[in-house]
């Protein structure tokens, strides 16, 4: 059953391969096209700009890996040290712990309308200091957002990933026995980020590979962050394939599937030198050890990182502030550090019409989330009745359509829907949102099903009940909490699908998120800021739900 399963996931990532390759080669009956030819190829190299779109993705995308893993793992470290506890940073951590939530469920969307409200020369930073202290009466002409170098993308990406690996690093911690570690260490000389670095992180990166690989991919290949915090000409790699299979000649639909092939080698090639470098630096750090050094060198990078930590952090919170603000702001002219008058206007509207991409985008995420958790939950028990070592053989399954890049498949996935007539419904909108919501879910439920006290089950089966009874009456009852936090988690990224909806659904499934991108272009920041916070705030319901039913339901037993 599970091997149906995964290749239910692994067939629509190899299916769209395959068309995108084909085309890539000069296969397209559609355009008459039948006979190999690598003139897609060179039309692709003679695209004006591609060397520069490549360094753009690989700088981007490696970086904001890198500054987000950095400040993940400090953060964890943060987190064990009881000796910042009573300092200025220690009494940072509450609010840090309150802002994590609201960004992590915002989709990266929204956090990236957001963050260009606050950092662009008309942007909300500058208003604080204009004209008291610059002088400014207009907006400067700074590029601060689509700068050339792509340093507002790799900001934007920081701010929405570094949430999603500090958890996952935290959750990973809980598997590996860190104070007792660390006092072992600190007992021999040891300081405590150098006993982190030497003994934790070792035994940590392992733990969370997955999740890693998985950031580093989004972050080579984003298209709605790139499109509205990257810079236009050139784009990145994965917004010069967009651009050319939406472009009106279908003709270009050729060069678009080589380079969507050439995008996919790309994450192939980054995931390989990613690991050699990582292999390299855990060599590094072993020979370290050996050294037996106890004085630390990192008081530079420890500096940099508890500054950058915070101010990550408070970055995506005023991000989500400005949506709020401009979404009930009439006039706010420049350089007014708060708009002069305000309107609920837009907001009104929601309550005598909902609008379409509002409906759509709950019903795609209801229906997937819930899909996917059931998938989960069935996926999980029959690996308990049959062994794990069926889910490790399809662990990688799972996650597949997290490693390919999507827009390497998935307009070859929109081809052979066509064939089927199926194209253009929200039935295979869903579906495809499906593809990329129960690996999250999986990824979510996955540890704590495993850490459930079996000896709650051996109690009800010694007292005659089934395997199905335990199920329904013990198991999903003790993890009420990781189920609907799985399916909050669910809800949060079946919202954040941008090129799912806009391809799989041909244009004519709106969603809160293929609106706010095509609205964050110029549209009316009003306008803008109303979807942009619809997209954070479906989510966070979510969430609050999760975290509050349990409680609820607990206290209703209680009376």
């Amino acid at each position: 059953m599970l091997i149906a399963l995964g290749m239910s996931i692994l067939l629509p990532v190899v299916i769209g391969l395959g068309e995108a390759l084909r085309a890539a080669f000069g296969i397209l009956p559609a355009l008459g096209r039948h006979s190999f030819s690598v003139n897609a190829w060179k039309q692709l190299w003679q695209l004006p700009g591609l060397i520069s779109s490549l360094r753009l993705t690989l700088f981007s995308g490696f970086a904001a890996t890198i500054m987000a893993l950095l400040l993940a793992i400090f953060g964890s470290s943060w987190v064990y040290n009881s000796s910042l506890k009573l300092s200025f940073l220690g009494r940072l951590k509450p609010l840090v712990q309150l802002i994590i939530v609201p960004v992590l469920a915002a989709p990266h969307a929204a956090i990236a309308i957001g963050l260009a409200f606050l950092i662009a020369p008309s942007g909300w930073l500058v208003r604080w200091f204009s004209p008291w202290l610059t002088d400014w009466t207009l907006p400067p002409d700074w590029a601060t957002v689509q700068d050339l170098w792509g340093l507002s993308l790799t900001l934007g990406l920081v701010i929405k990933e570094l949430p999603f690996l500090w958890l996952v690093c935290l959750v990973a911690l809980k598997q590996i026995n860190v104070s007792k570690q660390m006092s072992l260490a600190q007992s021999l000389g040891y300081s405590h980020s150098l006993a982190w670095r030497k003994i934790i992180i070792p035994q940590l990166y392992p733990l969370i590979r997955l999740p890693v690989m998985v950031v580093l991919v989004y972050a080579l290949s984003t298209v709605d962050m790139a499109q509205i915090l990257g810079p236009n000409n050139p784009p990145t790699l994965a917004l010069v394939t967009m651009r050319l299979y939406t472009d009106a000649n279908a003709q270009m639909l050729l060069p678009a599937s080589a380079a969507a092939i050439s995008l996919a080698m790309l994450m192939v090639m980054s995931i390989l030198l990613w690991e050699v470098c990582v292999r390299g630096l855990m060599l590094i750090n072993k020979v370290s050890i050996r050294s037996g050094g106890r004085a630390s060198k990192w008081t530079l990078l420890g500096t940099t990182l508890i500054t950058a930590l915070p101010i990550s952090f408070i970055l995506g919170l005023l991000s989500l502030l400005v949506l709020a603000i401009w979404s009930i702001t009439w006039r706010w002219s420049f350089p007014e550090t708060w708009p002069t008058s305000w309107s609920f206007d837009y907001w009104l509207q929601l309550w005598t019409e909902w609008p379409l991409a509002l409906k759509h985008s709950l019903i795609t995420a209801l229906i997937s989330s819930g899909l996917a958790l059931m998938i989960a939950v069935i996926w999980l028990e029959v690996q308990d009745r049959f062994g794990g070592h069926v889910y490790r053989a399809t662990l990688w399954l799972i996650y597949l359509p997290l490693l390919v890049p999507q827009i390497a498949f998935l307009y070859g996935l929109k081809i052979s829907f066509l064939r089927l007539g199926l194209s253009g419904g929200i039935g295979t909108v869903i579906w495809a949102h499906l593809l990329f919501v129960f690996p999250y879910v999986m990824l979510s439920l996955v540890d704590s099903w495993r850490a459930l006290d079996q000896r709650y089950l051996s109690v009800a089966k010694s007292l005659g009940s089934s395997s199905w009874t335990c199920l329904w009456r013990i198991k999903l009852s003790l993890l009420l909490r990781p189920l609907l936090i799985a399916w909050a988690i669910g809800m949060a990224v079946s919202i954040s699908q941008y090129l799912p909806t806009l391809l799989i659904g041909a244009g004519r499934v709106e969603s809160l998120t293929t609106e706010a991108v095509s609205l964050a272009s110029g549209a009316d920041r009003r306008l803008v800021g109303v979807y942009g916070l619809l997209q954070a705030l479906v989510p966070l319901l979510a969430y609050s739900c999760a975290l509050l039913l349990p409680r609820w339901i607990a206290l209703k037993h209680m009376k």
